[in-house]
């Protein structure tokens, strides 16, 4: 008799996950990219509920942070529940606890932020895309990022808080709440959604989140076996400009209430530019300013540029 025959199944990964409809595809993605890995186990997905998306009445910064997406995930990851963790990278802060390390990254997806186009706005001007937007302009985010950059080029406009997930959020615009809205272009990528009414935005003209459309996937510390298999699936483009664009976060040491951007590209000559950018929620001060390195020195680069920022900043934005 063939003993192979008879081996048990392995026994599958659980992988967790928050139950928003784009955290469920970014670990189903996951989940085929790991069936496709040489002898590796199946993964199922494991729903965990964290508060970031149950509080959705308040800004993030009122009750805690970006930690608020991640905290009850890495208690399950900790407490043996899961055995590894699917997330938006953006979402992860730049400090893991203890006992937890971040064990791959997967491709990137655009990092470009997008505005949702509602009633009233103008048809879009490529030389000028937030030209589009109407006088007074209400728009919807629930990012001081990109609250800050709007504001900074039209101080005209209103900003309120837009919490949810996609689909909440382009239901809101839909029913008149506001003139537009912004997202993050590879979520709506990722979840074939193809909007008519959107602008893309140029890096140029709104710097994206560190880390936005890459997906991350932690795992504890000790488990170096697993550690080795999800090693194979680390996207190496991606591992280079998360290093510079966390590391740029880390040493801002910005909170959800500090307007920070980060965004790293590769150069034809290998290199990479690292654009950095931190302001006001207000739009009334904003400091971009980009560097040049190579990618093997990712992690100094996103710190020397964190470093500038940080310098010709004042010193309250980061109290």
């Amino acid at each position: 008799m063939n003993r192979a025959m008879n081996a048990p199944a392995p026994t599958p990964l659980r992988a967790g996950t928050r139950g928003s409809p784009l955290a469920l595809v970014q670990t189903r993605t996951f989940n085929r990219l790991l069936a496709a890995v040489p002898g590796a186990p199946p993964s199922v997905e494991t729903i965990i509920s964290v508060t970031g998306d149950a509080v959705l009445d308040r800004p993030l910064a009122e009750i805690g942070g970006k930690g608020l997406f991640a905290k009850e995930i890495h208690e399950a990851l900790l407490d043996g529940r899961i055995d590894l963790a699917v997330h938006s990278l953006k979402d992860l802060e730049t400090e893991l606890p203890p006992g937890i390390v971040l064990a791959c990254v997967l491709k990137r997806e655009d990092p470009r932020d997008c505005l949702m186009l509602g009633k009233g706005c103008n048809p879009a001007d490529d030389a000028d895309p937030l030209a589009c937007l109407p006088q007074g302009a209400l728009v919807g985010t629930s990012s001081v990022r990109r609250q800050a950059q709007l504001l900074h080029a039209r101080p005209d406009l209103r900003v309120t808080n837009f919490r949810g997930n996609v689909q909440t959020r382009l239901r809101k615009l839909s029913e008149g709440e506001c003139h537009a809205s912004l997202l993050a272009l590879a979520g709506l990528n990722r979840l074939e959604m193809d909007i008519p009414a959107k602008l893309v935005l140029d890096p140029d003209v709104m710097v994206p989140s560190a880390a936005q459309g890459i997906v991350g996937v932690t795992a504890r510390a000790s488990d170096t076996a697993l550690l080795e298999l999800l090693a194979k699936m680390d996207d190496a483009e991606a591992r280079v400009a998360a290093t510079a664009e966390r590391s740029l976060l880390g040493e801002l040491d910005g909170s959800c209430r500090t307007p920070i951007g980060g965004h790293a590209q590769r150069l034809p000559d290998g290199n990479i530019v690292l654009t950095g950018l931190v302001a006001r929620a207000d739009g009334t001060f904003l400091l971009k300013r980009s560097i040049t390195g190579p990618a093997t020195g990712a992690a100094l680069i996103g710190k020397e540029l964190g470093d500038s920022l940080r310098g010709d900043s004042p010193a309250d934005l980061f109290a």
